[in-house]
């Protein structure tokens, strides 16, 4: 029977689905040490962005070589070190498109509440403040949304915008498309000089350097509004805070942080921030499409692998 562990939770209609395909499913959260003994009994191993798989748990799980796929639910791989793993011969897999649909409208509403002030006159009137002609917004019909990355979800966020009438210009160190009838590719520096928007969707690893930094925020207009629902650490959080209060970046929102859990309360607490506590694939409609993605990635994997040969049990 093949041995799967589930570290983060899981959707219940697909994981009810999963548990009928006779597979011996355990449900349970483990800190590191705990993982280190328990990783060596299973096959699968499903995670999202709470556990982190590293090159020593990677080590402990080979001494069995029981486990041969980790899927991570959700699309950031930067919680496991996919190289060693790979390296290693077990199977690295994430669910790049069940989210991209949530991710893209969580921009959309954060951009609208930069905008009009949706947050702050939402919180004063609950204290009995009129401040009807304090909160004077801007239209973002006919503002340009500079796009950081245009996978899956860059892809669906610009379809979004331009439906709102919003101008597109688009940045991708990977997939640049020329003559785009739709959308305009740029480099990085013009993208920056004509955004009044910016949203990154790129990835960032823990100890990198951010992308974005004092020299970066430099190049974009005055008053730009910057959007990070991707990686906490792409843009340099001590930086972002000191352009906002120097007015060169009138507003940002962010999604996620360089220290989740405990993420800089000066930023939390900034005025001129929308933040929400890393909600982008939070819909009931992303989870489900997870959960199914997760299963079909199961059962191809056995399919293609053999997977139900020479399999332990716990």
């Amino acid at each position: 029977m093949i041995n799967i562990l589930i570290t983060d939770g899981m959707e219940k209609t697909s994981l009810e689905e999963l548990k009928k395909m006779n597979y011996n499913i355990v449900e349970e959260h483990y800190s590191k040490e705990e993982l280190f003994q328990e990783v060596k009994k299973y096959n699968i191993l499903i995670i999202r962005s709470a556990t982190k798989i590293t090159k020593d748990i990677i080590d402990e799980a080979r001494k069995t070589n029981n486990l041969q796929l980790i899927i991570r639910a959700g699309v950031g791989l930067d919680n496991i070190d996919v190289e060693y793993a790979t390296l290693e011969g077990i199977a690295v897999r994430n669910t790049p498109s069940a989210s991209k649909t949530a991710v893209a409208e969580l921009v959309i509403g954060h951009i609208l509440n930069m905008a009009r002030f949706l947050h702050h006159s939402n919180i004063t009137m609950r204290n009995g403040e009129w401040n009807k002609n304090i909160y004077q917004g801007i239209e973002i019909e006919g503002k340009t949304l500079g796009i950081v990355g245009f996978g899956r979800i860059g892809r669906e966020l610009a379809k979004k915008a331009k439906a709102l009438g919003m101008k597109i210009k688009l940045y991708d160190v990977i997939t640049p498309i020329i003559n785009n009838k739709e959308y305009e590719f740029s480099d990085l520096d013009e993208l920056f000089a004509r955004s009044d928007f910016i949203s990154f969707h790129v990835p960032h690893k823990t100890g990198e350097k951010s992308m974005i930094g004092r020299e970066e925020i430099e190049k974009m207009k005055d008053g730009v509004y910057l959007v990070n629902c991707a990686r906490g650490g792409v843009i340099d959080e001590d930086t972002l805070i000191e352009a906002l209060d120097n007015g060169k970046v009138a507003g940002a929102a962010i999604d996620v942080f360089m220290n989740e859990l405990k993420p800089n309360p000066i930023l939390c607490n900034h005025d001129r921030v929308s933040i929400t506590p890393h909600i982008g694939a939070s819909t009931r409609e992303a989870q489900w499409k997870i959960g199914q993605e997760i299963n079909n990635i199961i059962l191809e994997f056995w399919k293609e692998s053999k997977l139900s040969d020479n399999i332990k049990t716990i």
